[in-house]
């Protein structure tokens, strides 16, 4: 198996898609990668025990893909060794009459992971400069004061929008939450082959949206959103990755490596120590068990 080197994946500049990596297997059989992230995984729990006991830092991890990508299936087997106290997973749907009558981060806000804590978006507040760009009618149930007709949104909109985005990440990690955005990049082969597989398997069905058929055929403007939102948006304190999604295996490992590779560049994530009184006191603290 090939060593993953992370600096390979890591945007720092800008992407091109069509140029990008969708496939990446590091030379590996399915069950390799299995083995190793089922070792890797192991290694984040413990290192996730820490954080929590350490009470200073939350880590947002952010997926971005279009369907099919395998962000369920991902984050289902990055964040199974986990205590369940210690993660929060929250899927952003078509926002809610309540979260259209605040503005387009308050819902995303309010899900924020507490310190001591990961907090996994499945799908993101860039569904703001994604979906909505695809789609600019809906921006039109935002109810915004300048903003009467699609016409009104031009160019400028998006750029400030994005703008607001990167200073909502900057406040986060100004204030101790460490960034991470994964975008699942998935080939369009790709995408008609699991959209196939759940149309051709029953137990799959109830995946299926004939939904997903419109989407695809706007794959072109979508991709062309995606490498602008990026390169936007991939910032110091909330760098991008680019996760080759073709093989869901080696996904599943690379996001895995990333985050227990980079969270270990925190050298002062560590548990606290007791209070200088209670160490001094354990041999007391312990003969008072022994003798109960």
């Amino acid at each position: 198996m090939t060593p993953i080197n992370i600096s390979e994946f890591k945007i720092s500049d800008t992407i091109t898609i069509a140029e990008s990596k969708s496939y990446e297997d590091f030379n590996a059989t399915k069950k390799e990668l299995e083995k190793a992230l089922e070792a890797t995984r192991k290694e984040l729990g413990k290192l996730q025990d820490t954080l929590y006991a350490h009470g200073k830092y939350s880590v947002l991890v952010c997926l971005q893909g279009m369907d099919t990508a395998g962000k369920d299936s991902l984050i289902r087997e990055v964040f199974k060794d986990f205590n369940a106290r210690g993660v929060v997973v929250h899927s952003f749907k078509v926002p809610t009459e309540l979260e259209r009558k605040h503005d387009y981060l308050w819902r995303h806000y309010i899900a924020l992971p507490a310190r001591g804590k990961f907090g996994v978006f499945n799908r993101t507040h860039y569904e703001n400069v994604l979906v909505t760009r695809v789609h600019p009618e809906y921006i039109l149930g935002e109810y915004l004061p300048d903003v009467n007709s699609v016409e009104d949104i031009d160019e400028a909109f998006w750029a400030r929008r994005m703008e607001q985005i990167v200073n909502f990440e900057q406040t986060l990690s100004n204030n101790g939450t460490i960034i991470f955005k994964f975008f699942l990049n998935l080939s369009k082969d790709e995408q008609k082959n699991r959209l196939l597989r759940r149309l051709e398997k029953k137990s799959k069905h109830w995946k299926f949206s004939p939904g997903d058929l419109e989407e695809r055929q706007l794959w072109d403007r979508y991709m062309k959103c995606y490498e602008e939102a990026i390169n936007a948006t991939t910032k110091h304190h909330a760098r991008w990755y680019n996760i080759p999604a073709d093989s869901k295996p080696a996904a599943r490992l690379l996001v895995a490596t990333i985050l227990l590779e980079e969270l270990r560049t925190f050298s002062d994530i560590k548990e606290p120590d007791l209070d200088d009184d209670v160490k001094a006191r354990i041999d007391e603290y312990k003969m008072l068990l022994e003798q109960e």
